[in-house]
């Protein structure tokens, strides 16, 4: 049934619609979704992809053996985004609250909600499952950052906008299935790969989703749509920025190819938007056109940045080949 007439707002002003109006017109929109959501989401067991003949206790309660470095075959690269990756899952109870927050816990909204929440969160068990039984990371690190991690929390940079909401989770799905794919590329293990594959399935369906969803946003409530995807495209960050060391590893992510600017512009900011057809949007209002444009502006700069990075990324692998010789 529908729950609210579909209308298009074209100002900012006295017209424009409230989070709470937008939330019970996109109702429809979300039970359609789901449904599509339920009919092509796969159930994969996460103890499948998790060699437990390998493992072996650690020191402790059970007199193991300590870790070392030279335990796993997983290669250094692999190491820094496993570790990354599985600590911005860990903050899912952060993340289902933000959510749930926003967008309720009842009806259509509600069921997506929890669905989401349990698809997630056995990412966080498989990845670190894998890890301390293949013996790929110092335990007691991993269980220090982790603690680190979470008790900080997690706090949305869009908390104040539902539509900013939206629009941020429909770039980070993406980004987060393509750190996972990525991650499980440069693993230098088979069946890191294989699970991470999993995980970016998952990662991708959820992103057709909220891309779905903005998609909906942008017919109903053009302007306020705009605004809200260039202002999250303009300052995205990943959700697990407050890692501890985060940027040190972020930089290694990214001078290792699991993901860098090129990656975040080609591979994520731009599949999104092609569908969308966001510079296409016409019918626009004063806001809604300045929107459009200072997107258009800066990802002309991501590039020019992204290029400038490429450059000196092959400068530096050239430099290291010709030490090798």
């Amino acid at each position: 049934m529908t729950i609210a007439p579909v209308q298009r707002s074209t100002s900012l002003g006295s017209s424009a619609w409230t989070d709470a109006r937008l939330i019970l017109a996109l109702e429809e929109v979300v039970e359609k979704e789901l449904d599509r959501h339920l009919k092509v989401a796969k159930e994969w067991m996460p103890h499948e992809f998790v060699p437990w003949s390998r493992g072996r206790d650690f020191p402790g309660v059970l007199g193991g053996e300590a870790w070392e470095p030279g335990d796993s075959k997983v290669t250094p690269l692999g190491r820094v985004a496993l570790v990354v990756n599985l600590l911005t899952e860990d903050n899912l109870p952060s993340y289902h609250h933000e959510i749930a927050t926003m967008f309720g816990r009842e009806g259509a909204w509600g069921t997506w909600v929890h669905r989401w929440t349990a698809e997630e969160g056995r990412h966080g068990i498989a990845i670190r499952d894998y890890l301390l039984t293949t013996r790929a990371v110092d335990p007691d690190e991993l269980e220090r950052a982790r603690m680190s991690h979470m008790s900080e929390g997690f706090a949305s940079d869009n908390a104040h906008s539902m539509l900013q909401s939206v629009a941020y989770v429909a770039f980070q799905e993406l980004a987060t299935r393509i750190s996972h794919r990525n991650t499980g590329h440069y693993a230098g293990c088979p069946l890191a790969d294989q699970l991470l594959a999993k995980i970016a399935n998952d990662e991708n369906l959820h992103m057709v989703f909220y891309r779905n969803l903005l998609k909906a946003a942008l017919e109903i409530a053009p302007d306020q749509a705009m605004r809200a995807i260039a202002d999250v495209v303009t300052d995205f960050r990943m959700p697990g920025h407050g890692i501890p060391g985060f940027e040190r590893a972020a930089a290694q992510i990214a001078l290792g190819g699991v993901y860098n600017l090129r990656i975040h512009l080609d591979d994520v900011l731009q599949p999104v938007l092609r569908h969308l057809k966001v510079m296409e949007v016409d019918g626009l209002g004063p806001e809604g056109l300045r929107a459009q444009e200072e997107l258009g502006v800066f990802l002309d700069g991501l590039d020019a940045q992204a290029t400038k990075f490429d450059e000196r990324q092959a400068a530096r692998l050239a430099r290291v080949a010709a030490r090798k010789q």
